[in-house]
């Protein structure tokens, strides 16, 4: 039952200072099914129909935490090189690095398995938001509260599944106020097609990282496959061959990672202050133990090469956040509009008896939690034990206690509606290097201690008594969890197979779970369960005034973003909203040709082919952030015209706030796309396939180049 709350004049005019702005140009993570259509067509005069969304919605892709979209109608998906560089590097070996040398299938035959990659496409939503509400009975406390409401979203969730097939999440929309029903359909035969190499998907490095200009060709194209055959599909991007220009609406659709555009100032004080740097001094240490590891030699970097990619791009991302967070513009504008609505909500009467002061609860939360934030981190959230052989250990260990359990009851991650995809994940037949599980574990083993001190409980049944490195080197050349047939032996034994196990790490796993789980449990009930509670409040009380006309934060699930082609102002100078492919060389004459700025053989073989004047990268005012990359970048016409990589590094602090004059979307364009597979690695029946033209002739097995 919707409560209806009257709103005296005094809050109504307070309220008013705060929302009669209209809503900040291109702004928002939009749901598709709350696409601001009226907002779409007074900025830019394009009117978005049913048939365009949907249309839009089902060529889309979610690619693990990122994005991809259908590209023809024979189940051909683009995303970036940066996206798919784990599966490269899983089909890579010592003697053929695809990662390096990049891949080109000249036919389906050619076409490689990445047999651990699972492709979701959202079918349908629903609003399940009374249904989820009704499992929290008045009276109850705010942890029992959260606990009914997760135990009615896993019964949602398995219903669904049932009874469609379809893989179903529940997701909570303004952190608490909405819940929606979301199914997709799930694809995991994906083989991959192409991928550039490596030094021109990431051309610059990470010192270009979040910068711009950029010159890079970050894609790769994966076929899903549905019985054995190419995937079949009527929801695909047509390829723009006029690409976009200057001022025009485009459109991405992906699914950007959490951010935290509506938390409390006090919430985003603790991230400022404790979360943020925290995480950037483990990252960093992290990324300086993957660089000793590497410096070993060539095979050892090859092996750790996309966990040192990745980790350069978070600590990058991480500090701009960061230096956000400190600007003091950024937080006094966050201080203003908290003010204007707790004002509005203290002088009203009947809005102060219906949502009280969430602020001042999280506030709350927030200052408890920094009590226990470092055992938490290092327990539960797996710091002091970072190795993908100990991250087996712990799903198989809390899968056979979870599934003794109701799947009401259970951890979120181990219902029965999302067994296929932590088993998936727990199978995969990819590579597992030893030598590195052991560099990794041994410096997180050492983290354990200089966080929680050597007479910490956890800390000494962790190291048994040896050294952080001798302990590493015991656990690592004792498990036998490298293998994916003991992995799911103890998963199909369940909870008697992990009791009878003698695996090391499966002991280890043991022997921290009682009280990782305790940490969680506390923070899940005095942290997540206030928050929940807190900020469904929040939410409510601006939709008394504006209803639902704002967007929710982003939570990794599609969601739409409209904005133009346009460049932007930097120290006093214009940048300009394309580069091509001319700028590409010059910036290898500029660098002398050196790493990170140095060109493959054949793009330097092949300069005279390309036409230089085509546009390359290019940039816009969509509103992204990390986990849309892969993103297609789409005209009102619903054709591609690129694909979101990056951001520059004004649209970092994006995470908080959105600050439409300098916040840009860095793109490949489409035009430089089809040019490059054309002139440099002549994949001409791959271009006729995405352009929809019909090949000349059938193509023939032959070598990979």
């Amino acid at each position: 039952m919707r409560s209806i709350v009257r709103i005296s004049f005094a809050a109504a005019l307070a309220l008013a200072l705060w929302c009669s702005a209209p809503l900040r140009a291109d702004e928002g993570f939009w749901p598709f099914n709350a696409a601001p259509r009226d907002a779409i067509r007074q900025t830019y005069g394009v009117e978005l129909t049913d048939a365009w969304l949907e249309h839009v919605r089902l060529a889309s892709v979610r690619f693990g935490g990122a994005c991809g979209s259908f590209v023809s109608p024979d189940g051909l998906v683009l995303t970036n090189h940066h996206v798919g560089l784990g599966a490269i590097q899983k089909l890579s070996t010592r003697e053929r690095d695809l990662v390096q040398t990049g891949f080109h299938a000249r036919s389906r035959a050619e076409e490689l398995p990445a047999k651990d990659t699972e492709l979701n496409v959202l079918v349908s939503m629903e609003d399940v938001t009374g249904r989820v509400n009704a499992a929290a009975r008045p009276g109850l406390a705010q942890g029992e509260a959260y606990a009914a409401r997760r135990a009615a979203m896993t019964a949602i969730e398995k219903e669904s599944t049932e009874k469609t097939g379809l893989k179903s999440e529940v997701v909570t929309l303004y952190q608490g106020a909405q819940y929606h029903l979301y199914r997709y359909k799930r694809y995991t035969d994906v083989r991959l097609v192409f991928a550039p190499e490596f030094d021109i998907a990431f051309f610059g490095g990470d010192p270009d990282n979040f910068t711009y200009p950029r010159y890079n060709l970050d894609i790769t194209l994966f076929r899903v496959y549905e019985n054995g055959e190419p995937a079949k599909t009527d929801h695909y991007l047509k390829w723009s061959t006029a690409g976009a220009r200057e001022g025009e609406v485009v459109f991405t659709s992906g699914h950007p990672g959490p951010t935290q555009r509506l938390n409390t100032v006090a919430h985003l004080e603790y991230v400022r202050d404790v979360a943020l740097p925290g995480t950037l001094k483990f990252n960093t240490r992290r990324l300086g133990v993957l660089r000793r590891y590497a410096e070993r030699g060539p095979e050892q970097f090859r092996q750790v090469k996309d966990e040192i990619f990745g980790l350069e791009n978070a600590i990058k991302s991480q500090t701009g956040q960061l230096q956000g967070l400190r600007d003091a513009a950024v937080m006094a504008r966050k201080e203003a509009d908290e003010a204007a609505l707790r004002e509005a909500v203290r002088k009203d009467a009947a809005l102060s008896a219906t949502f009280g002061d969430p602020w001042k609860e999280i506030a709350a939360a927030r200052r408890a939690v920094r009590g226990y934030a470092a055992p938490y981190e290092a327990l539960e959230m797996g710091r002091g034990f970072t190795s993908r052989l100990f991250s087996f250990a712990r799903w198989i260990v809390r899968a056979a206690a979870e599934r003794q359990k109701p799947d009401t009851e259970r951890l979120p991650e181990y219902t029965e509606s999302r067994r296929p995809t932590y088993e998936r994940m727990l199978l995969s037949p990819a590579p597992v290097y030893p030598a590195a599980e052991e560099a990794k574990l041994a410096d997180s083993l050492a983290w354990l201690v200089d966080t929680l001190g050597a007479d910490h409980e956890a800390v000494k049944a962790a190291l048994q008594g040896q050294s952080p490195a001798e302990r590493a080197r015991a656990l690592i050349s004792g498990t036998t969890l490298a293998s994916v047939d003991v992995r799911k032996g103890l998963l199909e034994g369940g909870a008697e197979a992990v009791k009878a196990s003698s695996d090391p790490l499966i002991a280890l796993a043991l022997a921290v779970d009682g009280e990782a789980r305790a940490l969680r449990a506390r923070y899940e009930n005095e942290v997540v369960s206030v928050e929940r509670d807190g900020y469904a409040r929040i939410a409510r009380a601006l939709f008394a005034v504006k209803g639902t006309a704002a967007y929710p934060d982003a939570t990794s699930t599609l969601r739409l973003s409209y904005g133009a082609v346009k460049g932007y102002e930097e120290d006093g100078r214009r940048v300009a909203p394309f580069t091509d492919f001319a700028g590409l060389y010059q910036r290898v004459d500029e660098k002398g040709g050196k790493a990170p700025w140095e060109l493959p053989a054949r793009w330097v073989e092949r300069k005279a082919s390309l036409d230089l004047t085509v546009p390359y990268n290019f940039v816009t005012t969509n509103d992204i952030v990390g986990g849309n990359s892969g993103s297609p970048v789409i005209n009102a016409r619903g054709e591609l015209v690129g694909i979101a990589f990056d951001g520059n590094i004004q649209s970092l602090p994006g995470y908080f706030i959105y600050d439409g004059s300098v916040n840009r979307t860095v793109a490949v364009d489409a035009r430089g796309i089809i040019e490059a597979l054309e002139s440099i690695y002549g994949a001409e029946t791959l271009v006729n396939e995405l352009l929809g033209r019909k090949p000349a002739a059938a193509p023939t097995a032959s070598a990979v180049p």
